[in-house]
């Protein structure tokens, strides 16, 4: 009874299988072709574009969105967020998560009469900023999520110049099977 049992459920599993494995690959393929589009968009002193585990992860340093210490953008980042948005757009069944990140460096008094009294209220705004950026040109609202992150996962020692600039970046990434 039980191989029996086991037989019937054969072509029942083959079938999970053979259809998870599609949907990986459909999964790839979109995110191949967002990966591909984005890549055609920005030079490298804009963003950097990254396949990483079935995540398609763009970075974009804070001189490029960002007035020194600040998280309101000016046209000129306007333009560089708006590249994106024609890529963005077709995407239904994936998650565009923005997150802020930022140095050590503790924020400034200009900041704390805005009522920003450390850097996670910095980075949060300032990913907020980018979300609300992409929306407002066409970026549909209900794939896309904000989130700051402060000091957490820096990428380079906070002991140089360089490494606090690299630190102090805006990371979206782009989750799910695509369209």
């Amino acid at each position: 009874m039980k191989i029996n049992s086991l037989r019937s459920l054969a072509p029942a599993m083959l079938s999970i299988l053979l259809l998870t494995g599609c949907v990986s690959e459909q999964r790839y393929d979109a995110l191949q072709g967002a990966y591909t589009q984005l890549q055609a968009r920005y030079t490298a002193d804009e963003a950097t574009i990254q396949m990483l585990n079935g995540r398609l992860k763009i970075t974009m340093t804070d001189r490029i969105l960002f007035s020194s210490g600040g998280y309101r953008i000016n046209e000129r980042a306007r333009e560089a967020l708006g590249k994106m948005v024609p890529t963005l757009q077709g995407l239904q069944n994936t998650r565009v998560i923005v997150e802020g990140y930022t140095d050590t460096t503790p924020v400034g008094p200009e900041l704390r009469r805005e009522g920003i009294s450390t850097n996670l209220d910095l980075s949060s705004r300032r990913a907020d900023t980018v979300a609300d950026s992409l929306i407002a040109q066409g970026t549909p609202r209900n794939i896309i999520s904000a989130d700051g992150r402060g000091e957490a996962n820096p990428i380079a020692p906070n002991t140089t110049a360089e490494g606090r600039a690299q630190n102090r970046r805006i990371e979206i990434t782009l989750v799910g099977p695509g369209n």
